[in-house]
């Protein structure tokens, strides 16, 4: 029997990577757009994590004819009402990097009190059928905003966020650590069985 095909619906490829990483032992073969040659850049204009990981994923499946999975995920700080939220990727300007989006977060922030250094990311994850069944994940991970960026590892805000109980950023831990405690880690955990569950019912094992 054929391994059903799982896209990844992301041109970002760090987070490609390790929602590769996370689904590793499904009965799928998971891809990234690269390894099915498809090139698109889906607008993420929702105005909720929910919406876009949505279109996203619904988008990817119809013009790869495969189940897509998508994630949106954003770092909301509540001192600063729940900001950069849906346009973390976009916090600096369309097209800013990593470093220009968590450095505009941090100068917001140079005054902020410990206190008002709160902060959690969420992620929602969104998987759509070719047969139009969508299926959704979310969940979140709260902890506080650095003074200034420390480590090498992750992407996005990850050298800026320090979890809750710890002292180190997402970027100073490795791949399993992180995962162990992040939304999105959390998330795909959740989506995993999910998919499985899917899967049986589908009677492909």
């Amino acid at each position: 029997m054929l391994m059903r095909k799982l896209v990844i619906a992301t041109n970002n490829q760090g987070k490609c990577r390790e929602i590769q990483d996370m689904l590793a032992d499904l009965p799928f073969r998971v891809l990234s757009l690269k390894d099915i040659d498809l090139v698109i850049e889906v607008e993420e204009d929702q105005d909720s994590f929910e919406g876009n990981a949505k279109k996203k994923a619904y988008e990817i499946m119809k013009a790869s004819g495969e189940i897509a999975l998508a994630d949106d995920s954003g770092l909301e700080v509540e001192a600063l009402d729940c900001k950069p939220g849906v346009y973390s990727a976009m916090f600096a300007g369309n097209g800013a990097s990593d470093e220009e989006n968590y450095t505009k977060l941090l100068t917001l922030m140079k005054n902020f009190t410990l206190d008002q250094r709160q902060a959690s990311f969420c992620c929602v994850i969104a998987v759509a059928y070719p047969d139009g069944r969508i299926i959704f994940a979310k969940e979140t991970c709260k902890g506080r905003i650095a003074v200034s960026p420390t480590g090498n590892n992750g992407f996005g805000y990850d050298p800026v966020f320090i979890p809750e109980n710890s002292t180190k950023t997402f970027a100073q831990m490795d791949k399993q650590e992180k995962n162990l405690i992040s939304h999105r880690g959390k998330a795909l955990r959740r989506i995993k069985h999910m998919l499985n569950q899917e899967s049986k019912k589908d009677g492909c094992f």
